[in-house]
């Protein structure tokens, strides 16, 4: 039967679509993404962009939608074909592109179109976990605003400890030497184990050691080097990247799946754990006992599902970058009032 009419929509698609519409309606801007997650994150941001003139409808390309998350090369192909202009918009994670600053064809695509917006963080998992927002998801969850871990700290600390080896892994990316160090073998170099808030000091320590054991193989391995990576060092205080926030610019999954979620759940465990303690001194006879446990438990909700709706990161340098891009292109190249 061919294709279905909504797999060849294309930004001129909506523009006509636009101008069978109202003078005085709404200008509809669509906005490609990678994932059903991404709709909600997107949503969040573009939001802030709509008024009495324009609107964002954010969605996946139908192209996209039986499969798996990620699939960056669905969208990449929309834009290859064409189809993304004034109307119709493409909002990706960035993966590697950010970093590899058009080193490949699609990084270099992602950089210079201007219907193309990036999170500069890796993926959207990293802007969730922004480091500061973590406690209110917390105390959201637990509904218990006691201070049991300093996630800012923490994250800061285990960023300068791995920053030396991620300018190991992007310098790998930029030279085509990935079978030497992948991001594979990135993430294994950076692995926590079993994570939780009581161990997070020694296993920071144990991360310490095993980063400097395999800075010393790459540097034997690459013993002409030494110039290239300071050249990508500075180039990454170049991109805003600093030490203390590598964490934003590594795989999202691992941060949020490997550290960021394992160190939440237990935390928020402790804390619920806390809050029921409390209850029960607290109760005089064992029915406001169970009264107030069942109106607790009930007001509790999910962590995991909490982070993944968490909008504290748009007090992030990320958030102010990717809000500066659609700001200063949103009149010039996207939207036209003349439709």
């Amino acid at each position: 039967m061919g294709k279905r009419l909504r797999d060849n929509i294309t930004s001129q698609y909506i523009e006509a679509a636009n101008r069978l519409n109202s003078r005085k309606a709404r200008h509809r801007i669509v906005a490609y993404v990678e994932s059903y997650d991404d709709i909600f994150f997107w949503r969040s941001i573009l939001s802030r962009f709509e008024n009495k003139e324009r609107y964002f409808e954010v969605m996946l390309p139908s192209r996209l939608e039986h499969l798996e998350r990620g699939k960056k090369a669905a969208i990449m192909s929309l834009i290859a074909d064409g189809a993304v202009g004034k109307n119709m918009i493409a909002c990706v994670d960035a993966d590697y592109d950010y970093m590899q600053q058009g080193a490949t064809a699609t990084s270099k695509t992602i950089l210079e179109s201007p219907y193309i917006f990036h999170t500069y963080a890796y993926a959207i998992e990293n802007m969730q976990c922004y480091a500061p927002s973590l406690h209110e998801i917390c105390v959201a969850a637990t509904l218990n605003d006691n201070v049991r871990f300093d996630f800012e700290a923490f994250l800061s600390e285990y960023s300068t400890t791995i920053f030396p080896l991620f300018v190991w892994n992007i310098w790998s990316y930029r030279t085509a030497t990935t079978q030497k160090f992948s991001i594979t073998d990135f993430l294994h170099a950076i692995e926590l184990g079993n994570i939780s808030p009581d161990s997070a000091a020694s296993q920071l320590a144990t991360l310490r050691r095993r980063v400097a054991h395999r800075i010393n193989i790459l540097q034997r391995q690459h013993p002409d080097a030494k110039e290239d990576y300071m050249k990508v060092k500075e180039d990454m205080k170049r991109l805003g990247v600093k030490p203390e926030e590598t964490y934003m610019y590594i795989q999202g999954h691992h941060l949020f799946d490997k550290v960021v979620m394992p160190l939440m759940k237990k935390l928020c465990n402790q804390l619920m754990r806390e809050r029921e303690r409390e209850i029960s001194r607290q109760s005089v006879h064992s029915t406001q006992y169970h009264n107030e446990l069942s109106c607790y438990t009930s007001s509790v909700g999910d962590v995991g599902l909490m982070l993944r709706r968490n909008t504290g990161f748009i007090a992030s340098d990320q958030y102010r970058r990717i809000a500066n891009d659609i700001g200063e292109r949103i009149d010039k190249c996207i939207y036209n009032e003349e439709r």
